[in-house]
């Protein structure tokens, strides 16, 4: 170091600091601008890729909550369409049990209609079946007795007697 300051000479230090100063110039001029005007750019556009993820982000944010929204809005109308579909459906049931009911009932009503007028046939057949059989007895009752000239004459006499007091 003290071989430095012993030989130190004003003119080499005097064009040396020129030279720097003219290079530190032209660097200013040709250099330092530019290199500064694409740092401030890049600054620029990092201060701008910065703000474009924070309003990305908020977007974001804004999409998931709408998306959670139509999330919940679709989950609500699928439980209101799954109720409205089981409340048709227990309607259907009901109408079908009601309905199965009614025709069971017509059914019954409609059997019990049959065998009423299926008795009152069946009846009606017996009484006819037995009038039959009556007037038949009558008739083979009446030949005997009539078969008897005696009897004959009694019953003529006891027959005028009533149509008498009647």
């Amino acid at each position: 170091m003290d071989k430095l300051i012993n030989d130190f000479s004003f003119g080499l230090f005097f064009w040396a600091l020129i030279i720097f100063v003219g290079l530190v110039l032209l660097l200013k001029k040709f250099a330092w601008k530019p290199i500064l005007d694409a740092v401030n750019t890049r600054e620029e556009g990092i201060r701008n890729a910065l703000l474009s993820a924070e309003n990305a982000k908020k977007e974001m944010q804004n999409l998931k909550s709408d998306n959670e929204k139509l999330l919940a809005d679709a989950r609500a109308e699928r439980e209101s369409m799954l109720k409205e579909a089981r409340e048709i459906k227990e309607k259907m049931i009901l109408d079908a049990k009601t309905e199965a009911q009614v025709q069971g009932e017509k059914m019954i009503s409609q059997a019990k209609a049959a065998i009423t007028a299926e008795k009152n046939a069946a009846m009606a057949e017996l009484k006819n079946q037995v009038s039959s059989l009556s007037l038949e007895i009558a008739e083979k009752v009446l030949r005997d007795e009539l078969s008897n000239k005696d009897s004959q004459a009694k019953l003529v006499e006891k027959m005028l007697g009533d149509a008498k007091l009647n």
